[in-house]
């Protein structure tokens, strides 16, 4: 395992008072490296350099499609990789703007792991938290324009970009600012053949605060197996960079002169532009998205850490992660059975992800008593 180094980090916001570059690096180094580049085998084309901001006092604007109709894997694994490559130099890479629901309702934190996005620098979604993350011009900020329904779309609606919001073009407009957008190609594979339904969404959102459950036959699975609700299959997730919307050709009025009509036709281009690239993205790196002969000569490489890159035994991987950082802050995890095995008296909820239905019971009191949200 490499040795732990943090980088200095920027001085601190308030929306950004949990981010804890420590817990970042190290989780990255331990957990989601793995993932990564055995499993998702993550790609970046265009990423080889930061992207420099016209606007030295204000940050770059990164935006792509979203997909994946699960827990958002596709942005946990551009933002880690990204990362990593830069040697963890903050001031080179996002801040993550985030549905609020990720780290205010327990399920949809990564085997509660405690703090997981605010820790590794993603802030709620709100429109004065983007505000503040303009005015932080060591990092950039990157978020998914289509929201919760860009997630939650189904799978007969795949790479078809729902419609963006216009908070990303104002932002852009009024800090003077460009806006660099890319494509997630294969991401829509993580769990493919699952659909929606309006009723039984409204349904699951009442009930939970889940703002959807896709349909399929691994719904079946999830309620028989609780760690099938964070499974993923082995897509092979591409990120390609599309070319720079300079803001001085969006407009050449103030910010305070502009219409909301003219936003909105900005938008509009926008979108237009992101679908066009998406299109030739999926065109070119998307024709196989599982890979299955390169992912099984990784297996083979990386067989020192098996089973622990396997969807099954994520719930270890995370779990002895959140043990050895609340027991010290440090963490070098083993890739051992014997590590597994100590986990179910070390972390008893573990043991409820596979009982099959009343596994649920223990995983959502959980969820209800917030223990995701701790320190």
């Amino acid at each position: 395992m490499e040795q732990i180094h943090t980088t200095t980090s920027p001085p601190q916001i308030e929306v950004l008072k949990d981010f804890d570059p420590e817990f970042s690096e190290q989780m990255v180094k331990n957990v989601l490296s793995l993932i990564n580049e055995v499993y998702f085998r993550i790609s970046y084309v265009g990423f080889e350099e930061a992207i420099e901001r016209n606007n030295p006092n204000a940050p770059v604007i990164l935006a792509s499609n979203h997909s994946g109709r699960a827990i958002p894997w596709d942005a946990i694994s551009f933002m880690s990789g990204l990362l990593k490559q830069f040697n963890y130099d903050y001031t080179k890479v996002c801040k993550t703007l985030i549905v609020p629901v990720l780290s205010s309702i327990g399920v949809m934190v990564p085997f509660f792991v405690a703090g997981f996005w605010k820790k590794c620098g993603g802030v709620d979604a709100k429109f004065e938290n983007f505000e503040s993350l303009m005015q932080y011009a060591d990092s950039n900020v990157m978020l998914y324009p289509e929201g919760v329904p860009g997630i939650g779309k189904g799978f007969n609606h795949r790479y078809e970009l729902q419609q963006l919001s216009t908070s990303f073009v104002r932002m852009s407009l009024k800090y003077d600012t460009d806006i660099v957008p890319f494509s997630t190609v294969n991401a829509e594979y993580i769990n493919p053949f699952m659909y929606n339904s309006k009723i039984v969404n409204r349904l699951v959102k009442f009930l939970t605060g889940i703002p959807f459950l896709p349909l399929g036959l691994l719904t079946i699975v999830l309620l028989l197996q609780p760690w099938f609700y964070y499974f993923a299959f082995p897509a092979k997730i591409v990120f390609v960079k599309g070319k720079r919307i300079r803001r001085k050709e969006m407009s050449n009025k103030k910010y305070n002169d502009i219409s909301q009509a003219e936003i909105e036709a900005i938008r509009d281009d926008i979108h237009g532009q992101m679908q066009q690239e998406l299109n030739e993205a999926v065109e070119e790196y998307g024709a196989r998205p599982y890979e299955w002969k390169e992912l099984f000569r990784t297996f083979w490489r990386q067989r020192k850490a098996f089973p622990f890159y396997l969807p099954f035994f994520w719930v270890f991987l995370f779990s002895e992660f959140q043990v050895q950082w609340e027991k010290g802050r440090k963490v070098n995890i083993q890739y051992s059975w014997r590590t597994m095995l100590k986990l179910f008296w070390k972390r008893p909820i573990v043991i409820a992800y596979f009982i099959p239905v009343i596994g649920w019971l223990p995983i959502l009191y959980w969820s209800y008593l917030g223990k995701h949200r701790a320190a």
